[in-house]
């Protein structure tokens, strides 16, 4: 079997050994794929699919800039593979990006409600508008052999560099704004990965990581096809490689000094020895190899630079994306093997596409010939029974559809009843833990919570002006400071605090509907009777709430408005900067004991020390 056969096998396999994990995650949601929590939102597939994917797509800006710009002529030959490439890269980018969406179906969003306060703001656009350009600088290549659309062929190519200087600099404006996504958690991001100059080692990186992946690329489809390797011509580009890795590993060490940050690599740790072998393995020995001309000629060692190199870069941005982070009250996060499935999947099917696009198009300086159509091959037979397969060609889908089709079936096997069920996904509920002074909100039910210690902020409520009613500031008919999810019932969804079903059901209210509707108008919300009218205890005395609507907010947010809130006032109040954020709620946890036996994680809260834990009474 020849080797773009092999290989077609293989890609074919895992995109459909992905292809079930996919349908998994569309189906029964995120939960059910990924070791992804609330506390840790952001792992592999930001790090690897979103950050990686970005940047394996850079040698597309970087080989049109030394061709078209730079008028490095002699390198015209491995253009169009790169922009093949990247064009393909982003599309790989956005399509896994709706694996790692909570809600995939809204990420049109941003092109109708802007917010271009956000970094992800300007590099949502920038991707969409790079893609297309993408698009019209690859466009030419499928039509150049389509007489009918030559004048559009003619157009397109008049404007190649007005798109090749638009698709540099929105290019060089979103690979630099990925890092500046980080910039803005500096305790988040262990400190040998964060910096407040993210945004210019990313767009380092990325020159870096452009040339590497053009290498590779072409070395590698070379090998597939048997033909010629372009090493002299590889050779030649790659002479400013090992420029841009030490520029980039020197930045990256001044930084660190300049930081005060240096002492880190003393301290030990398996986050040490991944910053190591980050830079040793992956940057510093793709450097030597480069800047040695004898090893910059050889074709294996160039593939084995190359190779190094890539994997170096996409390493960094697995890590900055998601592995290096802390304080997120789990001591680490690991992607299951669910994430590296799908992550595998949409690299194999954006290469699948790849092959397809060189074996049918001018790509190549000589296009390829494809090997289930070469007038050489022979028909195929099945080994053991020396049946008819049909002509290669049809041998080849066969083999391939039978590959893909086994493969979606082990994933489908390997995905247990547990991990799919949709147990855990009830609303939130509560947790009263330690004889009902802390209570534990866990409304995911993954064990993983935040410790809300009632007596300590009843004290400080006393110390200000503050009261109950800050937090109480609605209650249940009948009740005094009723619990907040007794109204936000759900963690992410709004809930109907009113309940109209209920008021006029017989085993409810048992009210009738001019109750609370004037006889002979249309009934609505707008001119019934308001609540309080009948429950004039609904609301508390001194609670500075104005009832509009009993659309309850989603927990989440309730909790993040109110608490957050009230943080940055007293922060302000006792001159401590750090309150409002996130690890003063979301720190490290302990085991509680609860009723029922089940042995939970809680974080006290700042200040707070808990004794050994006991068990719910």
């Amino acid at each position: 079997m020849n080797r773009a056969r092999t290989l077609k096998t293989v890609l074919w396999t895992i995109t459909g050994f992905a292809a079930a994990v996919a349908l998994t995650r569309f189906v029964f949601g995120l939960g059910a794929t990924t070791n992804l929590t609330d506390g840790v939102p952001w792992g592999f597939w930001i790090g690897f699919d979103v950050m990686g994917g970005v940047a394996l797509a850079a040698g597309g800006f970087v080989l049109t800039a030394f061709v078209y710009i730079f008028k490095r002529e002699e390198l015209h030959p491995i253009v169009r593979p790169a922009v093949l490439t990247a064009f393909l890269g982003y599309l790989a980018v956005i399509f896994g990006l709706l694996f790692d969406l909570g809600l995939p179906w809204n990420i049109w969003h941003m092109i109708v409600w802007w917010n271009p306060h956000s970094p992800l703001f300007e590099v949502g656009w920038c991707v969409m508008l790079y893609t297309s350009v993408l698009a019209l600088e690859f466009l030419p290549v499928p039509l150049e052999d389509q007489p009918r659309w030559q004048s559009i062929h003619r157009f397109l190519s008049k404007l190649r560099i007005p798109l090749v200087i638009t698709g540099i600099s929105l290019s060089t404006l979103h690979q630099s704004s990925l890092g500046t996504l980080f910039t803005i958690m500096p305790y988040r991001v262990h400190p040998l990965w964060y910096s407040p100059i993210l945004p210019i080692l990313f767009f380092l990186s990325a020159v870096m990581l452009g040339l590497f992946m053009v290498t590779f690329e072409s070395e590698t489809t070379s090998w597939i096809y048997k033909k010629k390797p372009e090493t002299h011509l590889l050779a030649k580009l790659n002479k400013a490689t090992p420029f841009i890795i030490g520029l980039y590993i020197l930045v990256r060490f001044i930084d660190l000094g300049v930081r005060g940050q240096l002492g880190v690599l003393a301290e030990g740790g398996w986050q040490v020895g991944m910053f190591w072998v980050e830079i040793l393995a992956f940057m510093a020995l793709p450097l030597l190899l480069m800047a040695i001309p004898k090893s910059r000629n050889n074709t294996n060692l160039l593939w084995t630079a190359s190779w190094l190199g890539v994997f170096g870069v996409v390493l960094n941005r697995i890590n900055t994306g998601g592995l290096m982070h802390q304080g997120r009250g789990v001591e680490a996060y690991l992607p299951g093997w669910t994430e590296i499935a799908i992550s595998i999947g949409v690299v194999s099917a954006a290469a699948l596409v790849f092959l397809f696009v060189i074996e049918h198009f001018n790509i190549l300086d000589a296009r390829p010939v494809d090997p289930e159509k070469a007038p050489t091959e022979k028909p195929h037979f099945e080994p053991v029974g020396m049946v008819w397969l049909g002509s290669p060609e049809v041998s080849a889908r066969t083999g391939f559809s039978l590959a893909f089709v086994l493969a979606a079936g082990v994933g489908m096997m390997l995905l247990s009843g547990k991990t799919v069920r949709s147990e855990g996904l009830e609303p939130t509920v509560v947790i009263a833990a330690r004889g009902g002074d802390t209570l534990f909100v866990d409304g995911n039910r993954d064990g993983y919570g935040v410790a809300f210690t009632h007596q300590q902020h009843e004290r400080r409520m006393m110390e200000t002006e503050a009261n109950c009613a800050t937090c109480h500031h609605m209650n249940l008919p009948g009740d005094e400071q009723s619990n907040c999810a007794s109204c936000h019932a759900d963690q992410y969804m709004t809930t109907d605090a009113f309940g109209h079903d209920w008021h006029s059901s017989p085993a409810g209210g048992k009210l009738s509907c001019t109750q609370c509707h004037a006889a002979g108008e249309v009934r609505s919300a707008d001119n019934a009777k308001q609540c309080d009218a009948c429950h004039t205890d609904l609301v508390p005395e001194y609670a500075s709430i104005e009832i509009n609507s009993y659309e309850a907010p989603a927990y989440t947010d309730a909790m993040h408005k109110l608490c957050i809130g009230c943080h940055q006032e007293q922060a302000v109040a006792l001159e401590q900067e750090g309150l409002p954020r996130c690890t003063q709620c979301h720190g490290e946890m302990r085991n509680v004991v609860t009723a029922d036996a089940r042995s939970v994680p809680i974080r006290p809260a700042p200040g707070v020390v808990l004794p050994p834990s006991t068990v719910e009474e």
